[in-house]
C-alpha cells in the first residue's frame, strides 16, 4: 500500500507534465476547430465566399452568422495568442517527449526522432495557413505566419519546413495589393448575379430546410426576447408588492404602533395639511353663509373642523407609513432586478441583437420619428415641467421633501447631458449604420 502511493503521485505528475508540454498544440487545434467552423458556415450558406450580407437571407438570419462568426474569432484570436506565449517558453524539442520513447523508457534513434519532428512541424505550419486564410477575409491586417516570423524568429525557423534549392518562395508578410476597379467590376451587374444566386438558392433541395431551420432560429430568439422583457418587468414589479404587503408592512406597522407615532416625516407634509385645513375651513364658512335658513352654530363648525383633522391625521400617517415601506420595497425590487440582469447574462445577448434587428430594421422616416419624440420629451424646451413632476412624484413615494434647488438645478443640468449622449450617439453610430436615417432627421427637424 506505501509503494501503490508514491507511484501514482508520479503518474499524476507525469500527466501533468504532459498537459503542461501540450499547451501549444492543444491551444492551436482548437483555434484549428474554430477555424474549420468558419469554413463550414461559408461552404454551407455563402457559397464559399465571405460571410457577409445575402440577398438571399433575411436580417435575422445574418445577425445569427456574424453573431457565430464573432464567436468563433475571438476564440482564433484568444487561442493564437496562448499559442504563440507558450511557445515561447515551451522547448517544441519536449513537447511530444512521451509519444518518441519506447516501453522500455528508451528513446528513439535520431532519424525517426527528426521524421516525426519535421512532420510535426509540416502539419502545425499546415493549421497555421489555413488559420491565417480564414482571418485573412475579415481582418486583413492580422497574418499568423506574419506574427510568428516577426514576434519569434525561433519559433518560425522551427515551423519553417525544407526549402527546395530551386523552389520559389512566397512572401506571407507582404500586404495583398490593392485590386484595380476593373479587378473588382463583374461582367455582369450585381442585380442578376444576385438573381442568378436566388435562384440557386430555391432550387436547392436543401433551401426549405435552411429556411424553417432559420425561421425557427429567429422565433426562438423572439420568444427569449420577449420572455426576458416581461422578466424585467413583472419580477420587480411583483417583489415590490409582495415584499412591502406581506413582510415590510406588517413590520413597519408593527413598530409605529408600539412607539410614539410621527404623523409628518417632513415639514412640507405639515404644510399641505395646513393649507388643505384652511381651504376646508374657508368652504365651511362659505357654505354656511350661503345657506341662511340652516345656518351651523360656532360648536357644529367646530366639531366638524374636528372630524377633518382626524382625517387629515389619518391619511399623512397612511401617507408616512407608505413612504417608509416604499424605501424598503423598492431596495428588494432593484435587488430581483440585478439578480435578473446577472443570472441572465445569455439572455441579454440575444435581447441585445433583437433590439438591434428591431431599431436597425425601422425604416429611415420611423427612425427620425422615434428619435424625434424621444429628444423632443426628454430634451426639449417643454420637457422641463414633465422633469418637475416626474421629480415630485418621487420625492412624495419616499416621503421626502421637495427641494425646489435640487429639482431647478437638475432640470438646468440633465437634459442638457442627455441631449448631448443623443447627438453623440446620432454622430458617432447612427450616421455610421444609416447616413440617410440621420439626413431624414435633419430633414424633419428642419
Amino acid at each position: 500500500m506505501k509503494r501503490s502511493i508514491p507511484q501514482q503521485v508520479y503518474s499524476f505528475l507525469v500527466k501533468a507534465q504532459q498537459w503542461y508540454l501540450d499547451t501549444p498544440e492543444r491551444s492551436l487545434e482548437e483555434a484549428y476547430k474554430a477555424a474549420l467552423l468558419i469554413k463550414a458556415m461559408e461552404d454551407e450558406h455563402f457559397n464559399g465566399q465571405k460571410i457577409a450580407p445575402n440577398p438571399n437571407y433575411g436580417s435575422s438570419a445574418i445577425a445569427y452568422f456574424q453573431s457565430e462568426l464573432k464567436k468563433h474569432l475571438k476564440t482564433i484570436r484568444m487561442r493564437l495568442t496562448e499559442f504563440k506565449a507558450s511557445r515561447s517558453w515551451i522547448n517544441p524539442d519536449y513537447q511530444n517527449i512521451t509519444k518518441i520513447t519506447k516501453n522500455d523508457g528508451t528513446f528513439t534513434d535520431k532519424d525517426s526522432f527528426a521524421i516525426q519532428k519535421r512532420n510535426n512541424q509540416s502539419r502545425i505550419l499546415e493549421k497555421l495557413r489555413f488559420i491565417d486564410d480564414i482571418l485573412a477575409k475579415y481582418d486583413p491586417e492580422v497574418s499568423v505566419d506574419a506574427v510568428v516570423v516577426t514576434e519569434n524568429p525561433i519559433v518560425s525557423s522551427e515551423l519553417a519546413p525544407p526549402i527546395a534549392p530551386n523552389a520559389v518562395v512566397k512572401n506571407t508578410s507582404t500586404s495583398k495589393k490593392p485590386k484595380t476597379k476593373a479587378e473588382t467590376t463583374s461582367v455582369l451587374p450585381r442585380s442578376i448575379l444576385s438573381t442568378i444566386n436566388r435562384l440557386k438558392v430555391e432550387l436547392d433541395p436543401r433551401a426549405e430546410t435552411e429556411v424553417v431551420k432559420n425561421f425557427r432560429n429567429s422565433q426562438r430568439r423572439t420568444f427569449i426576447s420577449i420572455r426576458l422583457i416581461l422578466l424585467l418587468i413583472i419580477v420587480p414589479f411583483l417583489t415590490q408588492q409582495l415584499s412591502k404587503n406581506l413582510i415590510i408592512s406588517p413590520i413597519v406597522e408593527h413598530f409605529r404602533n408600539s412607539q410614539e407615532v410621527i404623523i409628518f416625516l417632513n415639514p412640507e407634509m405639515e404644510e399641505r395639511a395646513l393649507i388643505e385645513m384652511q381651504r376646508f375651513e374657508e368652504q365651511l364658512k362659505f357654505r354656511n353663509l350661503l345657506n341662511e335658513e340652516m345656518q351651523l352654530s360656532p360648536i357644529q363648525i367646530e366639531q366638524q373642523m374636528h372630524e377633518k383633522v382626524r382625517e387629515l391625521v389619518e391619511h399623512f400617517r397612511q401617507e408616512s407609513s407608505n413612504a417608509v415601506k416604499n424605501v424598503f420595497a423598492d431596495l428588494l425590487s432593484v435587488g430581483a432586478f440585478t439578480w435578473l440582469i446577472v443570472t441572465s447574462r445569455k439572455e441579454l445577448e440575444v435581447l441585445k441583437e433583437f433590439m438591434d434587428n428591431v431599431v436597425y430594421g425601422l425604416s429611415d422616416s420611423a427612425k427620425a420619428f422615434i428619435i424625434i419624440l424621444f429628444t423632443d420629451i426628454f430634451v426639449g424646451f417643454h420637457s422641463t415641467h414633465g422633469w418637475e413632476v416626474l421629480l415630485g412624484t418621487a420625492s412624495r413615494h419616499f416621503g421626502l421633501p421637495e427641494n425646489r434647488d435640487f429639482i431647478f438645478l437638475f432640470i438646468a443640468t440633465f437634459p442638457v447631458i442627455l441631449d448631448a449622449v443623443f447627438k453623440y450617439w446620432i454622430f458617432r453610430y447612427l450616421n455610421r449604420i444609416s447616413p440617410s436615417a440621420v439626413a431624414t432627421y435633419r430633414n424633419m427637424n428642419e
